[in-house]
């Protein structure tokens, strides 16, 4: 390693930024190489040597060539994983498919950058935890980064989008890489909170083991069934659960 190359990811401090430094000296694309994130890296070895990761790597190498527009940008595509290690998930958030528009798509569930409006889904989790969470205030901003350090993993069944085109990728291969994913936090993990808001979330939690982790469903918190997802009290039951089992609530603040 040159010391040009070694001064600057010595300038890098987060996983985040690492995997950028990384991603951006690799030539070919190398899907694994946005993970950076050790515990993550380790669980999934065996994962990509499948036939089915070759091929979605394939496709993405092409899709990412510039030939179409992908959110969210390469070097975040495993940003939940390089955020929360698995020793540290707590609760587990599912979302179906990252943001499609531009610059919201971060690889966090449900998540934006700050200084982006926030999505009608995510306003109405805001809304829920006004009524939920004593002291909660609507942040001005609708990043989550927040609450993935504390150990919310903020999972997308499928990582990648195409621009504008929602569930464009679901083909790709990627429910099956999240399959394994829950499985392997379900495996390992001492105990969990799994949120599953709506059908397919409820759908993907069937490799969980529920005598082992605790399961909260409910509607799904998209305007189409916010109806049924308010009044939940989904956060302060996962803090009650977490505070049985002996593990710290989450704090849910954003300001």
């Amino acid at each position: 390693m040159d010391g040009w190359t070694a001064r600057t990811l010595s300038e890098f401090h987060s996983p985040v930024k690492v995997a950028e430094a990384k991603a951006s000296m690799s030539s070919p694309f190398d899907l694994k190489s946005f993970l950076t994130e050790s515990s993550w890296t380790n669980a999934l070895q065996e994962v990509f040597k499948e036939q089915y990761f070759e091929d979605l790597q394939k496709k993405l190498e092409q899709d990412y060539s510039g030939a179409k527009q992908i959110f969210p940008p390469k070097e975040k595509i495993f940003n939940a994983f390089n955020l929360t290690p698995i020793d540290k998930v707590r609760v587990v958030i599912l979302g179906q498919d990252p943001y499609h528009d531009d610059g919201q798509a971060e690889g966090l569930a449900f998540s934006v950058p700050d200084g982006l409006a926030v999505p009608p889904s995510l306003k109405n989790i805001f809304r829920e935890l006004t009524t939920d969470i004593p002291g909660f205030k609507t942040p001005a901003g609708g990043s989550l980064e927040k609450w993935a350090v504390q150990g919310v993993f903020l999972l997308n069944a499928t990582l990648t989008v195409e621009a504008h085109t929602p569930n464009s990728h679901k083909g790709y291969g990627w429910l099956k890489l999240t399959d394994q994913v829950i499985k392997i936090i379900s495996d390992q993990c001492p105990f969990v909170v799994f949120n599953l808001w709506g059908n397919f979330a409820q759908e993907k939690g069937k490799v969980i083991d529920d005598n082992k982790h605790k399961i909260i469903k409910n509607a799904h918190p998209s305007p189409l069934s916010f109806t049924r997802f308010a009044g939940c009290k989904c956060f302060s039951a996962t803090n009650d659960a977490l505070q049985k089992k002996g593990f710290s609530p989450i704090n849910w603040s954003l300001e």
